[in-house]
């Protein structure tokens, strides 16, 4: 049997899953309360050991499953976290996965179990009043600085936004994520001149302002551009 001259480091996976709620305009993340030590009764992303015969992105699906009840996610891999003293059990590396998601196809599947007393969707602009277990703070801060660049190059209100939506609605959205107010003008402008978009005639309604047009995406055109190379740009 071959015996390793070097220590073998533990290796963990945790899930950051934002969540874009379009009811109240706001983009939030999915933060678990750990029922045991270390960090009890702290929050934390959902995540957990790599077992031996599974790679990193089963892991993180089965732990973001037994700890939310959350399933069948697109997730990216964000960033590996490796510091020495990052986790007080002993020296374990964090592989980190990413996701976005609509809360309304979302919002009632979430349910604690496992090694988590509670689940809840937090708005990403409370987090700062949060102390996050492990080195999650950084890992929040990877994943924004991620989804920041993502949305510059591609349409993610695509799974996101309702089906019809005003201009206004889209722009909150990029708004939120980017963190920082956008020309109402330039960004009408810049959408518009992508053509992913479609005008319909119809209008906002049961509303105390005037009502706005509602527009479609048009994800024929999408895929084809894709095809063709095309990047999106705000």
């Amino acid at each position: 049997m071959y015996s390793y001259e070097y220590p073998r480091p533990s290796v963990t996976v945790d899930c950051v899953i934002f969540a874009w709620d379009s009811e109240n305009s706001d983009l939030k993340v999915l933060l678990i309360e750990r029922a045991h030590n270390p960090f009890a009764g702290s929050w934390a992303f959902p995540g957990g050991f790599v077992d031996m015969d599974e790679d990193l992105e089963t892991a993180a699906r089965r732990e973001l499953e037994e700890e939310t009840g959350m399933n069948d996610l697109f997730m990216e891999q964000l960033f590996t976290f490796g510091a020495p003293n990052r986790d007080p059990r002993g020296r374990v590396i964090s592989v980190a996965y990413y996701a976005l998601v609509s809360l309304a196809h979302h919002a009632d599947q979430i349910k604690a179990a496992s090694d988590a007393a509670d689940t809840q969707w937090v708005s990403v602009k409370e987090l700062s009043e949060l102390e996050l277990a492990f080195d999650h703070k950084e890992v929040m801060k990877i994943a924004l600085e991620r989804l920041r660049g993502k949305v510059r190059y591609q349409p993610i209100g695509f799974e996101l936004l309702p089906e019809k939506f005003p201009l206004s609605q889209l722009q909150i959205l990029y708004e939120q994520v980017l963190g920082m107010t956008l020309d109402k003008r330039n960004f009408r402008r810049k959408i518009l001149k992508t053509k992913l978009v479609l005008p319909l005639d119809e209008y906002q309604q049961n509303v105390s302002h005037r009502a706005a047009q509602l527009y479609k995406f048009d994800k024929d055109t999408y895929e084809q551009l894709v095809k063709e190379g095309f990047v999106f740009e705000i």
